[in-house]
């Protein structure tokens, strides 16, 4: 039994995709070059492998004794203060973005410069830093943990709007449409139908916010928003780098755990 094989002819080069691969990596090491030239590397003392060492070392070499001493000054305490700035700033910012995500889905109304408006004012909010917002804050309320809820609530309403308003525009409609088709309100179909449906995806980017939240909660306390930013900073400028250290340690812990805690959550909801 003869069997002939047909070679196939070679496939045609594709020169247009080829110039295309070729030139975003030219312009891509391109920008890196120019990137680098904007830096002034003649700024770095010439003490800085010795700095760089002493931080290495307190950071092996922890101040233990800071863990808890009871004084409400330690690391337990001001790790908990951290932790609570988080939780309150992300539940609070949980609420009220939920208006803000009905005002911003294009499919919750008629004429798309309604949720176009939603979606700009969203954007102007995520526009304004952590850090900006709680030295604002700062002015108007004191320094303190208060200044630290505010910033991390404001600057979180921003992005839970914009993602729970994306949930809310993929969700299907015909759970909506039987609510209404049996005599519901547009109030009905939000509690019966939209809310029920969206619940699994509020826990989901409420929880995912909330370990954003944690990592700048920890960076607020540099600027006097309370948390463990600040017992950090006065030991970097005091340079008592075994404190550094276990500061560094805690805040480390603390995130690894939260961060365990809410995956497992989110797979129960998924």
């Amino acid at each position: 039994m003869n069997t002939t094989y047909k070679l196939l002819p070679p496939k045609p080069k594709n020169t247009k995709k080829q110039v295309t691969t070729w030139l975003t990596v030219i312009v891509s090491i391109a920008l890196i070059i120019w990137s680098c030239t904007g830096i002034d590397f003649g700024g770095i003392k010439a003490t800085a492998g010795q700095i760089a060492g002493a931080i290495i070392s307190g950071i092996f070499h922890p101040d233990w004794s800071y863990v808890y001493n009871g004084s409400g000054e330690d690391l337990v305490s001001q790790l908990w203060e951290t932790l609570c700035i988080a939780f309150l700033g992300t539940f609070i910012s949980a609420i009220i973005s939920l208006p803000f995500a009905f005002w911003a889905a294009h499919t919750r109304h008629k004429k798309w410069y309604s949720s176009r408006s939603g979606k700009i004012v969203l954007a102007i909010i995520r526009s304004f830093p952590e850090i900006i917002l709680a030295l604002m804050f700062i002015k108007a309320v004191g320094p303190g943990s208060a200044a630290g809820v505010l910033a991390l609530g404001f600057h979180s309403v921003g992005m839970l709007a914009k993602l729970f308003s994306e949930a809310i525009e993929n969700l299907e409609e015909g759970p909506n449409e039987a609510v209404t088709s049996v005599g519901g309100s547009k109030v009905n179909v939000i509690m019966f139908s939209i809310m029920p449906n969206l619940m699994p995806a509020l826990i989901s980017n409420t929880l995912y916010r909330f370990d954003v939240s944690i990592r700048s909660a920890s960076i607020l306390g540099l600027v006097g928003a309370g948390g463990i930013g600040y017992p950090l900073i006065i030991a970097l400028q005091y340079r008592q780098w075994n404190r550094v250290g276990i500061i560094l340690l805690g805040i480390i812990v603390m995130v690894v755990i939260v961060d365990w805690i809410s995956g497992q959550i989110r797979k129960r909801l998924v």
